[in-house]
């Protein structure tokens, strides 16, 4: 004869993101070691519980981040303007483009008078955190891992003072503007740089609406470098 045994409690858990939890007692299901064990199945229905059956997953890091982003620039209402707005403030107001793109796509066309100043940069350093970044990119393809530039705000001090009326320019621009299917926006290059501008204290911060892709699509006046 077999020894009476005490079958274990089991919970199983799903991950977070599916909002349901499964919680099922041994215990209350009558158990035989007979090769025809039968379970009740009513009885055992009745062990689950459903906690939520739809609830939203969870932002990432990098999310999270531009949330906080968007609400400050809305909270210091820092206004889009398109490029024909742009191009008008430029020529009647003093205001200066800041284009925030890599240097090299700057030489290679710019809205006259733009001033370049860009908010990521390659990679310089040779740490072992910069080595195992480096690897990551190129594990993607990616051979020019880029980093936030360390001296953004300094390089922009240099240029411009805190009461310059600054137009600040990236490729695709990106919006504040919520829709169906993103409900926070859009972030960019251009966006996180002004964020950085109203952050450290530069009272007159606009944002080009469109990016320079839309400049350069209408046409407007662009200039390039020679090297």
């Amino acid at each position: 004869m077999l020894a009476a045994t005490t079958a274990p409690t089991i919970k199983l858990h799903l991950p977070s993101s599916s909002g349901i939890i499964f919680s099922s007692d041994l215990n209350s299901i009558p158990f035989s070691p007979s090769a025809n064990t039968r379970f009740n199945s009513r009885r055992s229905v009745r062990s689950f519980r459903i906690r939520s059956a739809a609830t939203k997953p969870a932002k990432s890091p990098a999310e999270e981040d531009w949330k906080i982003k968007r609400e400050y620039l809305l909270q210091k209402r820092v206004r889009s303007v398109d490029v024909k707005e742009a191009l008008r403030l430029q020529k009647e107001n003093n205001f200066v483009i800041l284009d925030v793109r890599p240097e090299a796509e700057f030489k290679e066309s710019h809205p006259p008078g733009a001033i370049n100043v860009q908010i990521y940069r390659l990679i310089k350093e040779w740490t072992a955190w910069d080595i195992a970044r480096r690897a990551a990119f190129a594990f993607f393809g990616i051979f020019s891992g880029t980093e936030e530039n360390p001296e953004f705000i300094q390089s922009v001090e240099s240029k411009l003072d805190k009461d310059a009326k600054i137009i600040v320019a990236c490729s695709s621009g990106g919006t504040t503007r919520p829709s169906q299917s993103l409900p926070e926006g859009q972030q960019s290059r251009s966006l996180i740089a002004a964020y950085l501008l109203v952050l450290n204290g530069y009272k007159n911060v606009f944002h080009l609406d469109g990016g320079l892709y839309s400049w350069f699509k209408e046409g407007l006046p662009a200039v390039a470098e020679e090297e």
